[in-house]
């Protein structure tokens, strides 16, 4: 998976799952992915090392993917959006449901 998909990846796991991470894991989360922070930046912001946000990172990658693994919400929502697309015609229709989905 090159770099802008693993990017959009983590962002959309944390549009579903990001509030089950603690505070401290949703900022670093925050300021890597949003802000574009390097792990060095987000360290000296947070007084941690860059080993600890880097590991902070990971963690929150892994413990959203256990959930999606587990609750498939990003699976169930492409798969409506798919079904969508293939039942109905009208393309403004078909992104006026997905908008709303969301």
């Amino acid at each position: 998976m090159e770099e802008l998909e693993k990017s959009i990846r983590a962002n959309r796991l944390f549009d579903f799952y990001g509030s089950l991470l603690t505070e401290h894991q949703q900022n670093i989360f925050r300021l890597y992915f949003e802000m574009d922070l390097s792990l060095s930046e987000i360290a000296e912001e947070l007084e941690i090392s860059r080993n600890g946000a880097y590991d902070a990172i990971k963690k929150s990658l892994s413990i959203m993917e256990d959930y999606e693994t587990k609750l498939s919400l990003i699976k169930k929502e492409e798969n409506i959006e798919n079904y969508l697309k293939d039942n109905l015609i009208d393309e403004k229709v078909i992104n006026g449901v997905i908008e709303r989905m969301k």
